[in-house]
């Protein structure tokens, strides 16, 4: 993708939203940070609904240790591999306290030390809590990236990293959310909804999508398809 197109790219998307936000639920640095652990290969919206109730009583490290693992994972048994999740929010939990005052760090390489704690989480909480210019490529990112043309790789540090030089200084800081809420809810994994999509003349994606039939439209043309054949019958009848 030209660099101008790259460009316009983004900029549609912030005319849709110019300041896209997490859809997770939080309530401080800490919650963000378990919140973006317990999301691994579960939804935003699962995850939410497990950590409403535990962050009411668990926001800080001291209080999730406190909880305890067992208990924890009563809050979290809704949530895929809950039991891994819980042994490592309460590793983590403990390590903030002993190695960082309680305190998540602001750097990668201490994030990354934590479990459970991978390069996209790392890049999340770097973006969201400390405003650092990260893009964390998921599955969504990872699609829009390739599909588009605009970051196409191999792995996900591969499209990362080519996000990265593309993506011009003015975007970097939302270009996350903007390209996940995409690859969200426009451009699906199985049917992208390329009819409704402001990128669609930038994108590389060639088998367009097009508009799904209406119900009524797609009733007439069924009763169309049924009122044929009567109608050669009664031509043939009227031949002999």
């Amino acid at each position: 993708m030209q660099p101008a197109n790259v460009h316009a790219f983004y900029s549609r998307l912030r005319d849709l939203e110019d300041a896209p936000e997490t859809e997770l639920k939080y309530v401080n640095t800490y919650t963000l940070l378990v919140a973006v652990v317990l999301s691994a290969q579960a939804t935003d919206v699962g995850v939410n609904k497990a950590t409403g109730p535990l962050f009411a009583v668990a926001d800080t490290p001291e209080k999730m240790i406190a909880l305890g693992e067992a208990g924890l994972k009563n809050y979290i048994k809704t949530i895929g591999l809950f039991n891994a999740k819980a042994a490592n929010v309460i590793a983590l939990s403990k390590m903030l306290v002993e190695q960082h005052g309680s305190q998540v760090p602001a750097i990668r390489e201490e994030l990354e030390k934590l479990p459970g704690v991978g390069r996209k989480t790392a890049n999340v909480v770097l973006n969201v809590a400390f405003g650092q210019h990260t893009i964390a490529v998921d599955t969504h990112i990872f699609r829009v990236g390739n599909r588009t043309g605009m970051a196409p790789g191999k792995n996900p540090l591969d499209v990362e990293r080519k996000l990265e030089k593309v993506t011009p200084a003015e975007f970097k800081q939302h270009a996350h959310h903007w390209l996940i809420l995409h690859g969200r809810y426009v451009c699906k994994a199985r049917t992208p909804e390329c009819w409704r999509c402001v990128v669609r003349d930038l994108c590389a994606f060639k088998p367009k999508t097009p508009a799904p039939e209406s119900a009524e439209a797609g009733k007439l043309k069924a009763a169309k398809t049924k009122a044929k054949p009567k109608a050669k019958k009664k031509a043939a009848k009227k031949r002999r």
